[in-house]
């Protein structure tokens, strides 16, 4: 039976796949590596998988705040219990018909494998009370669970178990796609490349110019991107290109498409490896960063760049930030001061700075952050590391760098997305929390961003963290993000080009089913 359902499986992706007439292809790329299973994506690749195999119960509204339904077409709220009617008309790509059972089956799953962004899920209860609603009861407040739901990938149930001796398929599911998405898996190599075909059974429609076949490729170079996006041969390329290298691409004809991200580019210290671990170092190495200059590195040109100032621990327009007229700047003054009740030398001092290999702007980074140091007497050594060593080495406080740079956005589109799984004390040990914090005060105040019922409650919280992470200096937090990517004219992508249309959540913009190919 296993082995009937997934060649009846391949087979449904396979004729999709087949060319029809005139078939349109999009081809993108990305960092590597993608992980197809929903309960382990946690990157943006991982993300662009997510939402194009699988699909969610609500979905963030576009163009504004808030969300609205998509697989459940409401939902209503008595104290800690969510009640969601579901669409009764969704099918998953296998042809299996979606569930409430099959809603309860993903909660479960993503408890069971406390991966990715299973945290999110923590403590819910989920029950089927029949084959159209569910409820979901939270074992205590959490004030952005609906905006959790984004991540919450509903699975195929019924495929899984048909294919798997595991109660939860994770064999299965790292290869093969098990949703009710507008595209299908067609081939998956976490490596090189994911090809997945437009779903002819979606449950809404999906416009006859968005794209027939997608290929996302994975660690392209560079030079090899901007080869074939000038010879026709690529559609949209990756986040992490050199801003020079998305300036030729502009200046040779390409689009310039743009994610306003809820989330900052990090110099993440280690704050239990010496010297790191004493806050008067941290906060030397905080004042006497470049601020003006790194957002130098990032504009393409006088009307994009890659990002803003920062004001702060907390990106300008969440909860909890400070003013855009509270740009970090370097204060060489307040450096020395710090240094000085420093208890530590500096002249002993030799910083490891580490940098992701996948994406080269940020040596720059690491050379601007060395040049920094070096004129308050500090050494230090840079380090490149490909992103699944960063991801081994962080695992423990001993094998983490002094210094790790990072993007991280809040992957809800919430500010406890952003923050609670960077500086919680039970969370280290992640990408996104190389600092390895323990500090009760910020426990606190991320507990009762998670608690508050209301939103002056929440953004009285979210300052107090805010005010109480500048003062430990954890993270250098270097600017406020935005994602720019060089594109060819094939391509329309209203998600990311029109405010109207964004979805203020990282990674949505890639909704192939809301992409037009313009064949040009």
């Amino acid at each position: 039976m296993k082995s009937t359902a997934l060649i009846t499986a391949i087979c449904a992706a396979t004729a999709l796949a087949s060319p029809a007439f005139a078939e349109t292809v999009l081809r993108l790329d990305e960092v590597a590596v993608g992980e197809l299973d929903p309960a382990k994506a946690s990157d943006y690749a991982d993300s662009i998988l997510m939402f194009n195999v699988y699909d969610t119960l609500v979905l963030p509204a576009q163009g504004g705040p808030g969300h609205t339904p998509h697989l459940a077409t409401g939902w209503e709220v008595d104290g800690s219990t969510y009640t969601f009617t579901l669409r009764d008309d969704v099918m998953f790509q296998s042809g299996n018909k979606m569930t409430a059972a099959d809603v309860v089956y993903s909660v479960e799953r993503m408890q069971a494998l406390g991966a990715g962004l299973s945290y999110l899920f923590a403590g819910v209860t989920a029950k089927a009370v029949d084959d159209t609603t569910v409820t979901m009861t939270l074992e205590k407040p959490y004030a952005p669970f609906i905006a959790s739901l984004v991540r919450l990938p509903i699975v195929d149930m019924a495929l899984v178990k048909a294919n798997s001796d595991s109660e939860w398929g994770e064999d299965f599911l790292s290869a093969h796609g098990a949703g009710t998405g507008a595209y299908s898996v067609v081939s998956h190599n976490p490596q090189e490349e994911t090809v997945m075909a437009k779903s002819d059974s979606y449950f809404l429609d999906v416009a006859e110019v968005a794209p027939d076949t997608v290929r996302l490729r994975y660690g392209l170079e560079p030079a090899t991107v901007r080869t074939l996006i000038a010879q026709g041969e690529h559609d949209i390329a990756s986040q992490w290109l050199p801003p020079e290298v998305v300036q030729a691409l502009a200046n040779d004809g390409a689009q310039l498409l743009t994610e306003s991200g809820t989330g900052g580019f990090y110099f993440k210290m280690n704050t239990q490896k010496p010297p790191l671990d004493n806050v008067n170092c941290r906060l030397a190495l905080s004042a006497a960063f470049d601020y003006s200059t790194a957002i130098q590195m990032i504009a393409i040109n006088d009307d994009v760049s890659g990002g803003s100032p920062s004001t702060g621990a907390i990106p300008v327009g969440m909860f909890g930030a400070n003013g855009a007229d509270m740009a970090l700047a370097q204060d060489l003054d307040a450096a020395k001061a710090y240094l000085a009740d420093c208890p530590y030398d500096p002249a002993e001092m030799n910083l490891e700075i580490s940098w992701i290999a996948e994406v080269p702007l940020e040596e720059r980074f690491a050379l601007l952050m060395q040049s920094n140091f070096n004129a308050m007497g500090i050494s230090s050594s840079i380090t490149k590391l490909p992103w699944a060593l960063f991801a081994e080495q962080v695992s423990t406080a001993e094998s983490t760098p002094h210094i790790s740079q990072l993007f991280v956005n809040a992957v809800t589109g919430d500010p406890d997305t952003l923050l609670y799984g960077m500086y919680h004390s039970s969370t280290p040990g992640t990408w996104q929390s190389p600092e390895y914090l323990n500090d009760a005060e910020v426990d606190a105040a991320l507990d009762a961003g998670r608690t508050a019922t209301s939103d002056a409650d929440r953004d009285a919280a979210y300052s107090a963290l805010n005010a109480r992470l500048m003062a430990i200096a954890p993270t250098i937090y270097g600017f406020d993000r935005q994602s720019v990517f060089a594109a060819s004219n094939r391509v329309n992508v209203p998600a990311l080009s029109d405010p109207e249309m964004a979805f203020g959540l990282d990674g949505m913009g890639f909704s192939f089913r809301l992409m037009e190919m313009t064949g040009e």
